[in-house]
């Protein structure tokens, strides 16, 4: 991910900006393709096989390609709509629905920013185990210390205010494209069709079960990757133009999916279904390593590295920025808005890294894997997704935003097909992930209330009591599972 820090002293820039800071079309297209492109991509090989024969993957790739691309459609028209709206997925569900929903999105982008980030210090870690073992699978005590480490001076150089996202941009990108473009090419020089064929269906594996199981345990996997489609909607308010918000949204979903689906389907073709799934992640470095020899694995593993590095920096910013934007507009409580003397977001970065810190000490104990945080990353962001779909739906069939006689059809249907999408992702996800989604939203009503308070307003209508009620109940039953053993933290 490569985002723009919205402080006044650090600004990511690129040929296409503007000497004002203003990001260009060029570089609005890097924030999404950045933003979707970073550690999830390495893992995909296994990640998909591991509960999908080919058949399946091929169905899931279609469900989330039409979901995605709903999801694009939806920034590209609010992005005309509400040009007004610059904090993007929040902002969106707080305009259409009300504080409380718009309150509970900006805790769950939070929550889907700074637990992925523990997934990213897993994965990191993980990758270097190839050249130092005792990394293991990146939740090893070795790597708890190494990746806390690497947090700490992220922390340090965002709060130093070091001018870096340009470069890291640079570096990532290139780093990022190249050696996966490269594994497609010989991946598919490769490729058998006969092993691609082999259990097609996955009928002789019983453990995958059926065509409809195995769809929707590819769903956590491929929405995992498209997070970020939103990125240049997040940061629109820096924009030369308001129209090129959206159209670096669509290049930038089509780009990543081109390369998801081929670099998923194409390992198929050089391994089979039961082979990809007992792969260690970063999974494309088993896969590279088949055709070409330990090369492979060497260069996979040096790419993601860098890959990851960048990413953890860049959402790291976006982590913290997102509770420092709502603690400005009185969305999350004012201390949230605090700066330190270079505007870096320092109370929001100090509460965000905190958590993270404690999640990768609960990571080793619990000895949790880079799967089980994306899933859970992958859940907690479904509520800013759901309500921007549903705010799109919702204009359209208004009109608000629209000129007279101006055509809502395109709009009203990737409004509807987006929080379709949405819907069928929560049933996807699965009790467990739901449950823990739950505990971790349960809390942040605490934060709602205080916020409120400060701008001597009601905390809750009806309407929000009631869902507030049932968030802390599904909150405490999920506590009490956890408690008796029925599922695991993480």
């Amino acid at each position: 991910m490569t985002i723009a820090n919205a402080t006044d002293t650090t600004t990511a820039t690129s040929s296409s900006s503007s000497g004002s800071g203003k990001l260009g079309l060029f570089a609005l297209t890097a924030v999404v393709v950045g933003s979707m492109i970073g550690s999830g991509v390495f893992s995909l090989p296994q990640n998909m096989a591991a509960g999908a024969a080919p058949l399946a993957i091929i169905i899931g790739w279609l469900i989330s390609g039409v979901g995605i691309l709903a999801l694009a459609f939806v920034y590209l028209s609010l992005s005309r709509r509400k040009p007004a709206l610059d904090a993007g997925p929040y902002a969106y569900a707080k305009a259409g629905f009300g504080p409380f929903i718009g309150f509970n999105s900006a805790w769950g982008y939070w929550l889907s920013a700074w637990i992925g980030n523990v997934s990213y210090a897993v994965v990191m870690f993980s990758a270097l185990s190839y050249f130092f073992p005792p990394f293991g699978e990146g939740n090893t005590w070795q790597a708890i210390v190494g990746a806390s480490a690497v947090l700490w001076l992220v922390h340090a150089l965002i709060l130093s205010g070091v001018q870096t996202a340009a470069l890291v941009n640079l570096i990532t990108t290139i780093a990022k494209i190249a050696p996966l473009v490269l594994f497609v090419v010989l991946a598919v020089v490769a490729f058998k069709v006969d092993v691609f064929t082999l259990d097609f269906t996955g009928a002789s594996n019983l453990e995958l079960g059926s065509i409809l199981n195995q769809v929707r345990s590819t769903m956590l996997v491929t929405l995992w990757v498209f997070i970020g489609v939103e990125g240049a909607s997040v940061v629109s308010g820096r924009a030369e133009r308001r129209s090129d918000v959206g159209f670096a949204t669509m290049v930038g979903f089509f780009v990543a999916l081109v390369l998801y689906a081929l670099i998923s389907l194409v390992s198929l073709g050089v391994m089979t279904q039961p082979e990809l799934a007992a792969l260690k992640n970063p999974s494309m470095a088993g896969v590279l390593e088949y055709i070409v020899g330990p090369w492979g694995a060497i260069l996979v593993n040096v790419t993601l590295v860098v890959s990851v590095l960048g990413a953890f920096l860049s959402w790291n910013l976006l982590a913290a920025e997102v509770p420092h934007v709502a603690g400005r507009d009185g969305t999350m409580p004012r201390f949230l808005a605090g700066e330190n003397k270079r505007g870096a977001p320092a109370t929001s970065l100090w509460v965000t890294n905190g958590l993270v810190q404690v999640f990768l000490i609960v990571a080793l104990f619990a000895n949790s894997t880079y799967t089980a945080l994306f899933y859970i990353a992958s859940t907690a962001i479904l509520v800013p997704y759901v309500f921007s779909g549903a705010y799109a739906a919702k204009l359209a069939i208004t009109g608000e935003g629209y000129r007279t006689g101006e055509s809502r059809t395109r709009d009203l249907i990737a409004g509807l097909v987006a929080t379709a999408y949405g819907v069928w992702l929560v049933y996807a996800a699965g009790p467990t992930y739901l449950f823990m989604a739950a505990m971790l939203y349960a809390p942040g009503i605490i934060f709602y209330v205080i916020a409120r308070r400060e701008n001597g307003q009601k905390s809750f209508n009806g309407l929000e009591a009631v869902l507030a009620v049932g968030l802390v109940l599904a909150g405490l039953a999920a506590a009490y599972l956890i408690w008796n053993g029925s599922i695991s933290p993480l």
